[in-house]
């Protein structure tokens, strides 16, 4: 059974994001933006309370911008999502979870440092130039009851 029901455009969308916003970082770096895909549809707290599609997560607006700055800039998000993406993509939909991003919500990349917290959340990992981090305990129970 299948984490989350999705369709073949959902697909193609989260395609299309493992590689605008981790081609660089692998297969490996990519099924972890992935699983913060599905993690935030999953979760329904926090920032991601409401958000039913793969199509809400994706095109979720906060503060007046898109939360992922691949759809906000536009880059490679725009291009057609290839099929080592696709493979990848119904990995996450389907199974796939690892830590750092195993429970995660959010990750970035800040040229730098990790820093310890990021808007409050606690640091869960690394991969590479993303850092992962996960709710505060007992903020969000729907990240890991599933």
């Amino acid at each position: 059974m299948a984490r989350v029901k999705y369709t073949e455009n959902d697909v193609n969308l989260v395609a299309r994001m493992m590689r605008a916003e981790a081609e660089g970082e692998g297969k490996l770096g990519m099924l972890m933006v992935g699983n913060v895909i599905v993690n935030r549809m999953k979760a329904n707290c926090l920032d991601f309370e409401d958000l039913r599609s793969i199509r809400d997560v994706i095109f979720q607006v906060q503060g007046g911008n898109y939360s992922f700055e691949a759809v906000q800039k536009g880059n490679v998000f725009y291009n057609r999502a290839r099929g080592v993406e696709k493979r990848l993509a119904r990995q996450v939909l389907d199974f796939w979870r690892q830590h750092p991003s195993k429970f995660a919500l959010w990750y970035f990349n800040p040229y730098g440092e990790c820093p310890p917290e990021w808007y409050g959340q606690p640091f869960t990992g690394q991969f590479k130039q993303h850092c992962y981090y996960e709710p505060q305990a007992n903020t969000c129970e729907g990240v890991y009851g599933w």
